[in-house]
């Protein structure tokens, strides 16, 4: 059992290192970016780099000639049709794919996306590293004893 959480067309870094940081904590395997809109930038003052990988894929086609045999890519999108996560059911091998916070997924990804799911939210959107880590630990709750 093992997943993977990345963002698409990410505005900045200190998004990516955010999630980085959650995705150590809530036990995800490695994190990705798709495409790049952002500098590199050295914040991972914890060098999460050490222990959890970072992959880059150009776009979603990239992404989806790479992901782990047997994985599910699933969306995060708060979009009509989209699953609700309160109700969903995580797959024991999955690849979260998130959206950046100006333009959420493209049409492309969300093409590739075997399901899409929704975060439950009083008024508009989260930051894309926050949602990563309601996605994270909405899991974590639902497939362990903690």
């Amino acid at each position: 059992m093992y997943f993977g959480i990345g963002i698409e067309n990410s505005k900045t870094f200190y998004n990516i290192g955010l999630l980085w940081r959650g995705a150590e904590n809530l036990g995800a395997g490695f994190i990705f970016t798709l495409g790049r809109r952002y500098k590199k930038d050295p914040s991972d003052v914890y060098r999460t780099y050490q222990r959890v990988p970072l992959f880059h894929y150009e776009d979603a086609e990239d992404l989806l000639k790479h992901i782990p045999h047997g994985c599910r890519i699933i969306g995060v999108e708060n979009s009509a049709g989209s699953l609700d996560l309160k109700s969903y059911n995580h797959l024991d091998r999955a690849v979260y794919l998130l959206g950046a916070e100006d333009n959420g997924l493209t049409k492309k990804a969300v093409s590739i996306c075997h399901e899409v799911v929704k975060i439950p939210c009083m008024k508009g959107c989260y930051n894309v590293a926050v949602a990563g880590s309601i996605v994270m630990y909405d899991r974590l709750i639902k497939k362990s004893d903690i």
